[in-house]
């Protein structure tokens, strides 16, 4: 039977543990977003915990790819999370359970071997969302007797299970959000906020004085290769505009979808002749790129209008000065 003293230093510990995880669940709450709420857990668990290092293991597929996928994520996520099989991470958690384990070799072949560098014992924590696994915290510790079989796992679930609760909640806004301002079928922004970014860009034009720019595009001959290919080769003709457009603008430049097969791009910063260089840019790489679609290429062209505002237009009437000049545009086009 434990004497008095160790029952005491056990207490001890335990109230220590329950108080970091209290500390890091009272400031994951206040987490806009599920990157941000990741982001700030991994920290505050590395930090509170003293641990050698600390990784999210995401399951490949995982359901939120994508609010995790390559475009949306920052540098830090990249570095910090890391994508496993599915089945690697049910092996790792057959009964829903933490995994402690201070024998490394056994877990060499299933993980990167960068995250195991100057670890001697490592936890993994399931989190799941709906009831499913769909990723596991790794925790590493330079200690070998810091993680070992023998340890109890109770606040670890209790970390898990939290965490995973804040991050179902921060996904429910995240998807929110993102159906409100971004098209689902291209992934670029909607029409809502284009509104909003070039009212801002006007602003910011009378006030300083900048040039602002913006372009109408559409796809030439949609119709037709709606006809001829069916509605699904047509949805992959928008995204496959879609994401050339937003890889060939600056950073500071915006994509959107305005509605059917038309989309605008802002132009901060540029004037009607560098914005007229940018539409040419752009029209001679779909012209000279054909995209891939069931063994062949297909020859897919943009149309694009041009219109600066000179600091008196209203956002309406300078689109519709861009959609005039794609008309003139289209209308000088063989047809």
């Amino acid at each position: 039977m434990p004497d008095l003293q160790q029952l005491i230093e056990n207490s001890r510990v335990n109230e220590s543990i329950a108080n970091k995880l209290f500390e890091i669940e009272t400031e994951i709450l206040a987490c806009q977003s599920s990157q941000e709420l990741l982001q700030r857990l991994l920290e505050l668990i590395k930090e509170k915990f003293t641990l050698t290092g600390i990784s999210l293991l995401l399951a490949e597929p995982t359901p939120i790819s994508y609010l995790l996928g390559v475009k949306l994520q920052s540098s830090w996520h990249q570095q910090n999370s890391r994508q496993v099989s599915a089945e690697t991470l049910k092996a790792f958690h057959p009964d829903s359970k933490p995994l402690l384990c201070n024998e490394l070799d056994s877990l060499k072949p299933a993980l990167p071997q960068s995250l195991l560098a100057g670890a001697e014992s490592v936890a993994l924590i399931p989190l799941r969302l709906e009831n499913k696994l769909f990723a596991s915290l790794l925790f590493t510790d330079c200690d070998k007797n810091r993680f070992h079989p023998a340890l109890g796992t109770l606040h670890l679930e209790q970390l898990g299970v939290k965490a995973s609760l804040c991050l179902s909640n921060a996904l429910i806004r995240d998807q929110l959000e993102y159906m409100a301002h971004y098209d689902r079928l291209t992934g670029v922004a909607n029409r809502r906020l284009m509104e909003s970014t070039i009212s801002e860009e006007l602003v910011r034009q009378r006030r300083y004085g900048v040039p602002f720019s913006l372009l109408f595009i559409d796809c030439n001959k949609f119709k037709q290769i709606n006809d001829t290919y069916g509605h699904d080769c047509g949805d992959k003709v928008l995204t496959y505009v879609a994401d050339q457009l937003r890889e060939l603008i600056r950073e500071n430049d915006h994509c959107f979808r305005y509605a059917g097969d038309e989309f605008v791009i802002t132009l901060a910063g540029q004037s009607y002749q560098e914005a007229r260089a940018v539409a040419k840019r752009l029209m001679a790489f779909f012209q000279n790129n054909p995209m891939p679609y069931q063994e062949q290429k297909l020859a897919v062209t943009i149309s694009c209008g041009v219109a600066q505002s000179k600091g008196q237009e209203n956002m309406d009437e300078l689109l519709k000065a861009a959609d005039q000049d794609l008309y003139r545009i289209k209308s000088a086009q063989p047809s």
